[in-house]
């Protein structure tokens, strides 16, 4: 169990292979563009080097963990000679699903297949493959290497040697295994994206406006982040996805996205991923802030 591939350079997946790369698994990570592939490794590389600077980790260490990683733009090549699959690909059900199905035709027979999925039933995913037994969830939490929680979700047919391999794994990378039923949004975002909704209702029906309200849940409830600051970290488009899983899966209108959502994704403000959300992370904005600081 040494080896292991990750679908998907993005946020979370670069976040996952940087995590088991650090704990000295080789890592095999998997996009369908190369430049994403480099955009992850680049991302991964700039994350080790803000560790180095804080002395968490050696120049040595991050030499070693870029080792680790090699990198594949197809799926067949890159799930070779493993014993663990953690898929990271966008939270779509259709390409999850599509993704499952050839892990099922690519992979050995007791390969574990996991889904970095933060919503989707893993009992439906499952249902795709030939051994539903080795198919679990596996929900790292953003960002993955300082983040210790990982929700271990089991599906219908997720065999007992299955969770408890994966939940040794993820002791294995620091991590702390919660056990979490297979229910649409799990745990965390069966709280959090009610939570995220009705800051949004609160900004659209005029309560307040965006500053405030993430001022509000920090001073008065002691959270890090705001609400709306954080939907914009996980990327709106994302919060949208989850939402209309879990409206669909419980048919209860409290899990009905807020039109100010539906619209700003339509109109492609995604939050930090597209420089703009609830708040600019524009590099116009960025020039700005910097001008302010030695104004």
């Amino acid at each position: 169990m040494k080896n292991v591939a990750v679908i998907g350079a993005g946020t979370m997946g670069n976040g996952i292979a940087h995590t088991f790369a650090q704990h000295d698994y080789k890592v095999q990570l998997i996009d369908i563009s190369q430049s994403s592939l480099d955009k992850g490794i680049a991302t991964i590389t700039k994350n080790l080097d803000r560790m180095v600077a804080k002395e968490v980790i050696s120049e040595a260490a991050k030499k070693h963990t870029l080792e680790n990683i090699t990198t594949y733009t197809q799926l067949e090549e890159g799930v070779k000679n493993v014993g663990l699959v953690v898929e990271a690909a966008t939270e779509n059900v259709d390409l999850k699903l599509k993704i499952f199905k050839d892990l099922a035709k690519f992979c050995s027979e007791d390969t574990i297949l996991a889904t970095n999925t933060s919503s989707i039933s893993i009992t439906q995913i499952a249902a795709v493959t030939s051994h539903p037994e080795n198919v679990i969830g596996m929900h790292f939490m953003n960002p993955v290497p300082i983040m210790k929680l990982v929700e271990i979700i089991k599906g219908y047919s997720t065999g007992p040697e299955t969770y408890k391999t994966v939940e040794a794994i993820s002791k294995k990378l620091n991590k702390v295994p919660v056990e979490v039923n297979d229910y649409p949004g799990f745990v965390a975002n069966h709280i959090l994206m009610p939570m995220i909704n009705e800051a949004i209702e609160t900004l659209y029906n005029g309560v307040a406006g965006v500053q405030e309200i993430d001022t509000v849940m920090k001073l008065g409830m002691a959270h890090p982040m705001g609400p709306l600051q954080l939907a914009d970290f996980i990327g709106l488009d994302v919060c949208l996805s989850i939402l209309n899983v879990m409206y669909d899966g419980f048919k209860n209108p409290k899990y009905a996205p807020c039109p100010l959502l539906v619209n700003m994704v339509m109109a492609g403000k995604m939050g930090v991923k597209s420089g703009e959300g609830f708040y600019d992370y524009s590099e116009s904005r960025k020039a700005e802030k910097v001008a302010q600081q030695f104004a």
